[in-house]
């Protein structure tokens, strides 16, 4: 037993010597903040967060996200890596986009020079005009590299409306509609590399006769139905800024044409044959293969067919409305009058936030539609009105 405290004393001695040396704890060195000089000389430390269009966001503490132009600035230290675009430069693909400067900033007397840490030399300095996009390095490689789940990088917007009325007949009708779409890169800045789409609209209404007496004569309650709904999913493989390969697909169902389930699977070409901030056009031209399945007519109605879709798509974005449109001619070439064609118009009014109200039309016309009593109208024209909500990606 007398052992233990000569055991201790031992331990004692050992230790003696590290308990006597000093302990040092190193903290990472903090970066530097970024400094922004304004026009009039007052100074903001903190963070740059980006340039776009000529807009500079630049973030401090005291108050929070600061948006402001190349005017009011004087002089902008950046010690991170940031990536520059420059406006003049007009490739804006992948390939030319990781070679891109990236180094810390320093701007002053109008002009951005880069201090390039990627090996790519010092680049002359950019008028800040001309400096159309600054981007962290992370948010640069995240495009270039990287791509969104499934579930994720998607824009869109979703619309519902309604009408009931209640009297000597009852009616209702709804309708909605939901269209989403995925472009990759997610940003204006790079150029598209593919893009996925999918859109749904459907209305339904009901009209309730009820039975009445009249002179003697017996009328039986009546009911009179409206039905139309329109599915499409479309992928586009861009090989040019301009140009891109296409496989579609798209399903229509209309109750007052007598159209049970047209189905369609295609592919084919389009041309972006305008793009700016405020406006898209595409142009599209597919082969496909269609199947026509009718309600009332006899199944030697029913059409299987080899045709096109030649479709032009257009969208305006103006500060208080959005206009979207779509035509779309579509021949069958084993059965000629089988041909069809649709229009749909959209306009959005902004209100709250990121609803808006808006109202659309859609006219369709089915050239061959089976004989029916009463006789089937080739044409269908719905107008809608409903509140819209507008969602954004987040990635």
């Amino acid at each position: 037993m007398s052992q233990f405290p000569l055991f201790r004393r031992f331990v004692f001695m050992m230790l003696l010597p590290l308990a006597a040396t000093p302990v040092y704890l190193y903290a990472a060195d903090a970066p530097a903040p970024d400094t922004l000089v304004l026009s009039n000389g007052d100074t903001l430390h903190g963070k740059l967060v980006e340039e776009a269009g000529g807009t500079v966001t630049f973030h401090c503490d005291p108050l929070g996200d600061v948006k402001l132009t190349w005017d009011k600035i004087k002089e902008l230290h950046a010690g991170e890596n940031f990536a520059v675009l420059n406006a003049q430069t007009k490739n804006r693909s992948k390939k030319a986009a990781e070679k891109l400067p990236e180094g810390s900033l320093d701007v002053a007397n109008g002009t951005l020079t880069v201090r390039t840490t990627n090996g790519e030399g010092t680049p002359a300095a950019i008028p800040v005009k001309d400096a159309a996009v600054i981007v962290d390095s992370a948010t640069l490689d995240k495009q270039l590299h990287h791509e969104p789940g499934f579930f994720t990088g998607w824009n869109g917007a979703a619309t519902a409306g309604a009408t009931v009325v209640s009297a000597t007949q009852d009616q209702y009708a709804v309708s909605g509609s939901i269209g989403l779409v995925r472009v990759i890169p997610t940003v204006a800045w790079l150029d598209t590399r593919n893009r996925t789409s999918a859109d749904f609209s459907g209305s339904f209404g009901k009209i309730t006769q009820p039975a009445f007496t009249s002179g003697g004569v017996f009328t039986p309650a009546s009911v009179t139905k409206s039905s139309i709904s329109h599915f499409d999913a479309e992928r586009d493989e861009y090989f040019s800024p301009r140009f891109f390969f296409l496989g579609q697909t798209a399903f229509d169902h209309n109750y007052g044409q007598d159209l049970n389930l047209q189905q369609i699977y295609g592919g084919g070409l389009g041309w972006t044959a305008l793009k700016t901030p405020k406006q898209e056009a595409d142009l599209k031209a597919t082969a496909q293969y269609e199947k026509q399945d009718f309600i009332t007519g006899a199944s030697s109605a029913n059409q299987n067919l080899i045709g096109s879709t030649f479709s032009a798509s257009y969208l305006l974005k103006l500060k208080l409305v959005t206009l979207t449109q779509e035509l779309q001619f579509v021949p069958a070439y084993n059965v000629e009058r089988a041909y069809s064609a649709q229009e749909t118009d959209t306009f959005a009014f902004p209100a709250y936030k990121s609803f808006s109200f808006s109202m659309g039309t859609l006219d369709s016309y089915l050239n061959d539609p089976p004989a029916t009593e009463p006789p089937t109208k080739r044409n269908s024209f719905q107008f809608t009105m409903g509140l819209t909500y507008a969602f954004k990606s987040k990635y």
